[in-house]
């Protein structure tokens, strides 16, 4: 057989494994899962809730040996996180890799743990100062514990940043670091590109829309059709704001000299019920804004200045927790109730679980929901035909030229 026709027929096997794993590639959409809560589900009937809403990504604020244990051969792509409080600590090389000798070790790889946050939104904490002067001290502890005990191929170092470390945030292209936090953060991004991990940011646009409601389209916040906005300088455009912060994120990454950086979503929601002063909480915009990041989910999207790359998101939050200090807003995020029955439904499953939604708001969200699903099932039918068609019709090409 000629050389030629052999690669030809190789090319063709390719381009049908290509069709196939594309098929395939529609990844869940992950979930951050608080625990303070004094009435929450044991850990083992919260891995059946995920589940049973086909939910493969998890983030947990600390690690809780409880969960670690209970997540053990499920599947579940764990985020873990080491507390504030902790950095000054892990700073030491040695505490850094007895830190990971006692709460990563154990667990993996029968816990899938791909993703150690050190600290959360530490350039935004109280105590900002003192943080950041142990933040990138402490990854770099971490990361090495890992390369020694051979971890490091398949769990990621990084830390979730506020949206606040933005001085500029719009339009987008205008993205740029608040000017005290360039230092650290510029020693943050090396330490992400040189590691290639992700920069993880928490995005809310509930809190744009709260402070500024008069000014700001709900429709706009809530990926709900609209006019949207395009950028002056780059022509692109948004008709969202979570698209808009993510690649605001990205050109002040770029500001500071570095490129190519993944940017990950590891917190955005929308409040259920809030405070009279806060505008826009209401179990209706928390259901239309999650189940159209859903959609957008199960469209593979990504931004607009990354169009080709998935922007990966987890929704805050699992469960609504009743110990979280602040406003209303803070302890009703929940797509679910401690108990797990549903605060509202955005179509992650057709559980049995009780709504605590009046009927005529769950027939309405049900209504969009299906719609949507049917959308995507089209979508699936139609890719899938054509992939076939497309095999076929390579394969006889192929196969009918001569040696």
């Amino acid at each position: 057989m000629a050389i030629s026709s052999r690669i030809a027929r190789i090319n063709a096997f390719l381009l049908c494994l290509l069709c196939f794993s594309a098929l395939q590639g529609v990844t869940s959409l992950g979930i951050n899962y608080g625990q303070l809560g004094n009435n929450l589900l044991e850990p083992q009937k919260v891995l059946d809730l995920l589940s049973s809403l086909k939910v493969t990504k998890a983030r947990i604020y600390d690690t809780n040996p409880q969960v670690l244990t209970a997540f053990a051969n499920s599947g579940v792509e764990l985020m873990v996180t080491i507390e504030n409080a902790m950095l000054g600590q892990l700073m030491n090389p040695q505490a850094a890799l007895q830190w990971v000798n006692a709460h990563i070790k154990p667990y993996v790889p029968a816990t899938k743990i791909t993703s150690i946050a050190v600290g959360n939104e530490v350039f935004t904490d109280d105590d900002t100062t003192v943080l950041l002067a142990n933040l990138v001290p402490a990854m770099v502890g971490i990361q090495t514990a890992l390369t020694q005990l051979g971890l490091d191929s398949y769990i990621k170092v990084s830390t979730p940043c506020s949206l606040a470390v933005l001085e500029e945030s719009y339009p987008p292209s205008a993205g740029s670091f608040k000017t005290e936090v360039a230092g650290v953060m510029s020693q943050l991004l090396q330490f992400l590109q040189t590691t290639k991990a992700p920069f993880w940011i928490n995005a809310y646009p509930y809190f744009a829309y709260k402070d500024n409601p008069n000014k700001i389209s709900l429709d706009y916040v809530l990926f709900n059709p609209n006019s949207g906005m395009i950028d002056p300088y780059t022509k692109l455009h948004y008709d969202n704001m979570l698209y808009a912060q993510v690649d605001a994120a990205i050109f002040a990454m770029a500001r500071l000299g570095f490129n190519g950086i993944e940017v990950k979503v590891s917190e955005t929601g929308w409040p259920s019920k809030g405070d009279a002063n806060e505008i826009g909480a209401t179990l209706q915009n928390a259901a239309i804004y999650n189940r159209n990041l859903l959609r957008r989910q199960l469209a593979n999207e990504g931004t607009p200045l990354r169009p080709r790359m998935r922007l990966e998101v987890y929704v805050f939050a699992l469960f609504n927790e009743d110990m979280k200090p602040g406003p209303t807003s803070e302890r009703n995020y929940g797509l679910f109730q401690p108990d797990g029955t549903m605060a509202y439904n955005v179509g992650l499953s057709a559980l049995s679980t009780t709504s605590t939604t009046s009927s005529t708001s769950t027939a309405s969200i049900s209504d969009i929901t299906s719609s949507a699903t049917k959308s995507t099932t089209m979508d699936f039918h139609q890719n899938w035909v054509s992939c076939i068609f497309v095999c076929v019709v390579t394969f006889q090409v192929y196969m009918r030229r001569p040696f």
